[in-house]
């Protein structure tokens, strides 16, 4: 072992949901962790955070606890800031007394989606929706707080663990024989497995006293694409697995977001500029549907397991 680097202590909130399953899967192999789901360690509950860091007294926090229900969250505001802004608030100032780094996660989702290029992390933010707001509040709590952080912002999250946009549509297609898809919204999936990925490579950085400077980074995979691109590329790379039979859709139709009322507006752009973090990772970002197909591979396995 290097005897240069640092010996890892990291608390890790929100390991039930689909991030927060694949980085204790991942985190494991880089310090001691310390992993609790919303039922062991409610983040909302500001005594019991602190007395569990004091006791752990980790290095880095890592928060992938999250209110996720964008269009819920418009009729749900309370409960979405409580999460998303209010515990936030409270985890920094615990990290900045406690000297430890807090690596937090944000979204696309604090933009209003009207630049025609991609987002950099210095651009202007202007939410859209209540989840997107709450975010932000999250994010402008940690900066003012000041503590050690870095925040990742990422976009379209779909991975194999929770319920996401290529598990609905591998429902829907074998439910249907039409599925309408937005193909106005721009962005790309991002893959839990990157994301832990990257996160990993920031805490390898730190183990070697290479820090990453703190702030805000865009952490998405290369390209573009949209929900209609997506479910297409997920319905043909079924073929290859010989699933296509059990589908009953016949057309994919592209449709306007206009077309699709929700209870939350989304944003037309969710492109994400990465060359912030590309200056700071040892591996180059991968282009989405590399991303995109490792994940898909393991849902239609499942899918192809659940059906026999």
């Amino acid at each position: 072992m290097d005897q240069k680097a640092i010996l890892m202590k990291i608390l890790l909130l929100g390991s039930n949901g689909q991030l927060g399953k694949e980085l204790e899967r991942q985190l494991s192999e880089v310090g001691t962790l310390e992993a609790f789901s919303r039922s062991l360690l409610d983040i909302t509950n500001y005594k019991l955070v602190k007395d569990t860091v004091g006791l752990i007294n980790p290095n880095i926090i890592i928060n992938a606890a999250a209110y996720t229900a964008v269009d819920k969250a418009e009729d749900d505001q309370e409960k979405a800031y409580a999460i998303n802004s209010d515990a936030v608030a409270n985890l920094a100032q615990i990290a900045k007394t406690e000297d430890a780094l807090l690596i937090h996660y944000s979204t696309d989702y604090v933009f209003d989606g009207t630049k025609p290029t991609p987002y950099l992390e210095s651009d202007l933010t202007k939410p859209i929706n209540v989840y997107g707001a709450s975010k932000l509040a999250g994010e402008q709590a940690i900066t003012k707080v000041n503590c050690k952080h870095l925040i990742f912002r990422t976009t379209w999250i779909i991975g194999k663990d929770g319920p996401n946009f290529a598990k609905t549509i591998i429902r829907l297609a074998s439910e249907r024989s039409r599925l309408d898809i937005i193909s106005d919204q721009l962005g790309v999936p991002t893959s839990p497995s990157l994301i832990a990925k990257v996160t990993v490579d920031a805490i390898q950085a730190k183990k070697k006293k290479r820090e990453w400077p703190k702030g805000i980074y865009h952490l998405a995979p290369r390209g573009v694409s949209s929900w209609y691109e997506i479910a297409q590329t997920l319905l043909n790379f079924a073929k290859h697995y010989h699933i296509q039979q059990n589908f009953s859709v016949k057309v994919i139709q592209a449709i306007a977001t206009e077309d699709y009322p929700t209870a939350a507006k989304r944003p037309l752009n969710s492109q994400l500029d990465t060359n912030k973090i590309s200056m700071q990772l040892s591996f180059k970002l991968p282009y989405w549907k590399e991303d995109f197909l490792a994940v898909t591979k393991e849902i239609l396995e499942d899918f192809r397991q659940n059906e026999t």
